[in-house]
């Protein structure tokens, strides 16, 4: 029987009391979980979260945008519809405009002319009298009666006057002269005869009228020394 030293007893009591790695059927068992490991846990957890919120608000966005889109585009479609209803109507409007004031235009005059008519029967009523009776004193009187009328109804209803311009003060808005001559018996320019009548139309002169002008003879002589 060998015997030992106190310390390689300790040593072969120790041995003997630890089981080999192959009675325990494998490796020795692992050490428990530090701070640093829970720290690194909870972190991925946090950065999951995180990414599944933002998926969530990113679905909430797309999903709010999307009918936010279709809203939009369904309101642009009817005011697009009403865009092309209102500028049919005014289309159709702008043409029932021009066709109403082509035909204003066309039958500005009708009333006049059917005013008118009537003294062109009263024309041919007078030409054929005259034919028939070679009366001129006749035929004198009834053109005469026409013309009357024809002024009459002119100037009542259509506020055509015709003015007189012989005797009065010469007037360029009025007046047209075609000859002058002076004397020393007018101290303006005045119309001595007139050959053909002026027109005002309500106050607005339509056709002036065609005189000979009489200017004092000074003022010839200084124009002319001019």
């Amino acid at each position: 029987m060998s015997k030992h030293s106190p310390h390689e007893k300790r040593v072969h009591d120790q041995e003997a009391n630890v089981p080999a790695a192959s009675e325990t059927g494998g490796s020795p068992p692992a050490a428990a979980p530090g701070p640093a490991d829970a720290a690194s846990a909870n972190a991925a957890a946090d950065a999951k979260n995180e990414e599944a919120f933002a998926l969530d608000f990113v679905a909430a966005l797309k999903e709010e945008f999307g009918a936010r889109i279709a809203s939009l585009e369904a309101e642009n479609s009817n005011l697009k519809d009403q865009y092309l209803r209102k500028a049919a109507d005014f289309e159709n409007f702008r043409k029932r405009m021009n066709a109403e004031k082509q035909a204003a235009i066309d039958y500005a005059n009708q009333t006049l002319l059917l005013d008118l008519i009537p003294v062109i029967d009263d024309f041919e009523r007078a030409i054929k009298s005259s034919e028939a009776a070679r009366d001129y004193a006749t035929l004198h009187e009834g053109i005469a009666l026409i013309e009357k009328r024809l002024v009459s109804q002119l100037e009542t209803k259509w506020g055509l006057v015709r003015f007189e311009s012989a005797g009065s003060p010469f007037d360029p808005n009025r007046h047209e002269a075609i000859m002058m001559e002076k004397s020393v018996e007018v101290a303006e320019p005045t119309v001595s005869e007139e050959y053909i009548r002026g027109y005002s139309l309500k106050e607005r002169i339509v056709r002036s009228a065609k005189v000979k002008v009489v200017m004092p003879a000074d003022e010839v002589s200084a124009e002319g020394t001019e």
